[in-house]
């Protein structure tokens, strides 16, 4: 397998998107390749995309390999508010947002925070990403 799909959380918010799906590549590398793209980060403009790219995958590898079973979800509105990813595990949910840059803000939508109360809600950059994606 090559590419995996994240499908959209949606709890039937008016305004929440409930069919869309965000595709992701297992590795980066062959996301690349297909768009022919192979300069370093410092001179590409969608390296924040690839950031994403990388911390889902990795993060999907990391709880398959440790055994740790749980929903995995993006969440999007009609307005363009976007949390990148979610894990729902039991009923609780965590919420996160990939920056590569570290002085980049990220902000959680209040629609979200409010609806649905995530236990946490973490904002991944390149100082912090290491616990994100290696647990012990």
């Amino acid at each position: 397998m090559v590419v995996f799909r994240l499908r959209s959380f949606n709890r039937n918010l008016r305004n929440e998107l409930k069919k869309s799906r965000k595709i992701y590549f297992y590795d980066n590398g062959i996301r690349n390749a297909i768009i022919g793209d192979f300069r370093p980060l410092s001179l590409r403009n969608d390296a924040d995309v690839l950031w994403e790219n990388y911390m889902v995958s990795e993060r999907i590898k990391m709880n398959s390999n440790l055994g740790l079973f749980c929903n995995q979800y993006f969440w999007r509105t009609r307005q363009q508010q976007e949390i990148d990813y979610i894990e729902d595990s039991n009923g609780s949910l965590q919420a996160f947002e990939f920056k590569y840059s570290k002085t980049k803000p990220a902000y959680f939508s209040k629609t979200f925070t409010e609806q649905y109360h995530p236990t946490i809600t973490v904002t991944i950059n390149t100082e912090n990403y290491h616990d994100f994606i290696n647990k012990s």
